[in-house]
């Protein structure tokens, strides 16, 4: 069985070294065989020493919406095309794994992401939730070169980097999603719409295999039922402990 290769991100102060540790813990868990698991961050200090951590790749600063996931597109850069071989899963820091990550190395094709939960906008109904994506490494490196290309012009055309990324892989015919209920999204998948949510639980939906924490609540906020909108009521979801760990 051929290396399993993870890589993940972390800048700034939004998560803490204990997110990349849980991370860690979580993969190991739900993969079979040698792992390879890499942290681009800048800042390595209190991250687990089986996590091999590395500088943040460059990537073209897009004014001050860099802090919106834009820094995931140096993951298609030159830096980790020179670090990593064939296909490299990535996974976002603030996710629950439910059952073995296997089956997202051994799906056929040469990039996947989730389908968007809900695109904001027609225009962009192919765009992909980046949470969860697997990636050729060193196969698309024009990428980045294409954002430094449009530079600040891109901000009119796309609302994120993963709209972007999206729209870049369908343009070059390589664009493909994970198969339906893979991936849910806590708030639209586990938790329940109005009226219900008011008495029932959030819920773990039948096959999913990792739970993505997009927007709010995040993961502890979730176990506690702290939500963050009127409309969707939330309710304690301490089901969620025994994934996260």
């Amino acid at each position: 069985m051929a290396i399993r290769q993870v890589v993940c991100m972390k800048w700034g102060d939004k998560f803490a070294a204990n997110d990349v540790n849980r991370l860690h813990r979580m993969v190991r868990n739900h993969v079979a065989g040698e792992l390879r698991m890499v942290c681009f961050t800048d800042d390595a200090r209190g991250i687990d020493a089986a996590v091999e951590c590395r500088p943040l790749p460059a990537v073209p600063v897009v004014g001050d919406r860099s802090d919106r996931g834009w820094r995931k597109l140096g993951l298609f850069g030159p830096e980790p095309a020179a670090l990593l071989q064939g296909d490299v899963l990535y996974l976002d820091l603030d996710i629950a794994v439910a059952q073995p990550l296997d089956p997202f190395f051994d799906c056929p094709g040469e990039f996947l992401i989730i389908k968007d939960f809900k695109p904001l906008r027609y225009r962009h109904r192919f765009s992909g939730n980046s949470s969860v994506v697997r990636f050729r490494a060193g196969a698309h490196q024009g990428l980045v070169a294409e954002l430094q290309q449009r530079g600040a012009r891109i901000r009119d055309d796309f609302r994120d980097e993963q709209e972007f990324v999206s729209d870049y892989m369908r343009r070059h015919g390589v664009l493909r999603y994970w198969p339906a209920g893979w991936c849910a999204s806590f708030k639209h998948d586990c938790v329940r719409p109005l009226p219900l949510g008011l008495w029932q639980p959030p819920r773990l939906p039948d096959g999913t295999k990792v739970v993505v924490f997009h927007g709010r609540p995040k993961p502890d906020e979730a176990i506690a039922g702290i939500g963050s909108k009127w409309y969707r009521p939330l309710l304690p979801a301490p089901w969620l402990r025994r994934y996260l760990d």
